[in-house]
């Protein structure tokens, strides 16, 4: 489990979709630009959702449990690129959605697994959260 911090919050991710975003909003950044960033919420931290407007004037650390980066998929990588262009901001999503989604308008869909979600719930007694498959 991984953890991204930004202005004293911290939210852990898995590993692999950490590396994703890593990508995605260091892209954003390098170009000046501002967004949200946007995650589901476990059943204990309300069950809604945890969203965090991302300023490339704000330190940010990324820190990996692992000791190898995981492989880069460049269909969940576009998908959420698209994601982090549009009106909403980046949605961290799961690798499955990338998969489902249509080759373009009217496109064939790759597979029909369900949506992975990742979740948010605070740890006790600190502001840190964890993003968790849910």
């Amino acid at each position: 489990m991984g953890s991204l911090t930004y202005d004293r919050v911290t939210v852990e991710f898995d590993d692999r979709i950490l590396a994703h975003l890593q990508i995605v909003i260091v892209q954003k950044l390098r170009r000046g630009e501002s967004f949200l960033l946007s995650w589901r919420n476990a059943a204990e931290a309300g069950d809604g959702r945890s969203s965090a407007w991302l300023h490339p004037a704000i330190p940010l650390y990324f820190k990996f449990s692992g000791g190898q980066p995981p492989t880069i998929n460049p269909l969940w990588l576009a998908q959420l690129t698209r994601s982090a262009n549009s009106s909403q901001g980046l949605v961290a999503t799961g690798e499955e959605r990338a998969m489902a989604e249509p080759d373009g308008p009217g496109g064939p869909e790759r597979s029909h697994r369900p949506e992975q979600k990742f979740t948010v719930r605070a740890t006790p007694n600190s502001q840190d959260t964890i993003a968790s498959e849910g």
